[in-house]
């Protein structure tokens, strides 16, 4: 078969392989010729028959290819998109993408894709359910950036805290200043800060950060964990109250720490609203009081801005008993304002993915962890 006979045979199979596949949603597949031809399409491989291709250097140029590539797509759709034809000694490799997936033509002509960056100032947990781990598991499936700064190592399972490691104070503020000197950073989640020279040292920094350049700054005020365990020591709670939380965007406690925060425990629904309203007026900040640990048959939370109450709601999930909840919350809230979502909707949404995340917990041995990959 000629030259020519052989490119006739390998667009007129490929088309037809094309029609059969043009229902096909979020390609990314790359093609190769080469001693045959490999096709990889989302991550299952399929090789073309062998008599479809005459010859192992198939030889076309990149304007023939894209011809070739929206002739064989259906009218009044979009899937395909040529990015890229090389030739090499071996063959010719091409790409074809949907015009909803990372395109990268090569690394010297890749697409530049921004998405936003949000950092997380907190605690490490080597079970994977809270801290900076739980926060980057977030960040991830609500598509955003995740950079952090770890601040304490914890040795720790859902049922008990082994040891804190508090990391120097002089690397968390160097891990804070080299992520804001990389990247714009949209949003700032703060999480276990531990003692007073860490706190400190962060609402420092954050301050200065703020001033040359805004961004939303979510502070949760981790003092206790889910077993029980101290995670703030005694003499940080009044540097944390005059210095980080002035700074923030939001505040989002549960009952226990705002009952810590406001000095008087938090025992009704309506407690906790007089609370939220009642935090607002002292930090001039707006506060999100988390009700969850009322154990209702509604979980409701009250966010008051200064102006407006909000109250968001969902039906508690019976029988599960998970930990990390908190950091998860906060961690979303921190990922749609970064997003552009306004507060009350970032919070709406953030209890929508942590009400989803513990309905469909793990379970893992005798724990039941947060599903941290649930649709958002």
């Amino acid at each position: 078969m000629s030259f020519k006979g052989s490119v006739y045979s390998f667009k007129k199979n490929w088309m037809r392989w094309v029609r059969r596949k043009r229902h096909g949603v979020g390609l990314a597949a790359w093609v190769g010729i080469l001693f045959g031809m490999d096709l990889r399409w989302e991550g299952e491989t399929a090789r073309f028959p062998a008599h479809w291709i005459t010859t192992s250097r198939c030889v076309m140029t990149e304007g023939r290819a894209r011809r070739l590539a929206q002739r064989t797509t259906p009218k009044k759709s979009r899937v395909f998109e040529m990015s890229a034809l090389v030739q090499s000694k071996a063959g010719i490799y091409f790409s074809v993408f949907s015009r909803s997936s990372v395109v990268e033509k090569m690394p010297s002509m890749s697409v530049k894709r921004h998405i936003p960056v949000v950092l997380s100032i907190a605690g490490s947990d080597n079970s994977g359910g809270a801290g900076i781990q739980a926060d980057l598991k977030t960040f991830t499936t609500l598509k955003v950036y995740g950079t952090t700064a770890l601040t304490c190592v914890v040795a720790e399972h859902p049922g008990k805290v082994k040891s804190i490691s508090p990391v120097p104070v002089q690397a968390v503020r160097e891990q804070v200043e080299l992520v804001f000197e990389a990247f714009p950073v949209a949003a700032v989640k703060t999480g276990m800060l531990y003692s007073a020279e860490i706190i400190e040292v962060v609402a420092r920094c954050l301050k200065s950060r703020k001033a040359r350049r805004p961004f939303a700054l979510v502070v949760d005020p981790v003092m206790v964990a889910t077993s029980g365990a101290l995670l703030l020591q005694e003499d940080a709670l009044e540097v944390l109250q005059k210095k980080l939380l002035p700074l923030a965007d939001v505040v989002t406690p549960n009952l226990d720490e705002a009952a810590v925060l406001l000095g008087h425990p938090l025992t009704t629904l309506a407690e906790a609203q007089e609370a939220a309203v009642f935090a607002q007026q002292i930090w001039r900040v707006p506060f999100l009081i988390k009700g969850g640990h009322l154990q209702l048959k509604q979980a409701t939370d009250f966010l008051f801005d200064g102006n407006t109450m909000h109250s968001f709601q969902a039906a508690t999930v019976p029988g599960v008993k998970t930990h990390g909840t908190g950091c998860t919350y906060a961690a979303a809230i921190a990922a749609e304002l970064a997003r552009g979502r306004n507060l009350s909707q970032a919070v709406a949404s953030a209890k929508r993915f942590i009400t989803q995340a513990i309905r469909q917990h793990f379970r893992l041995g005798k724990y039941q962890p947060l599903n941290h990959l649930v649709r958002p």
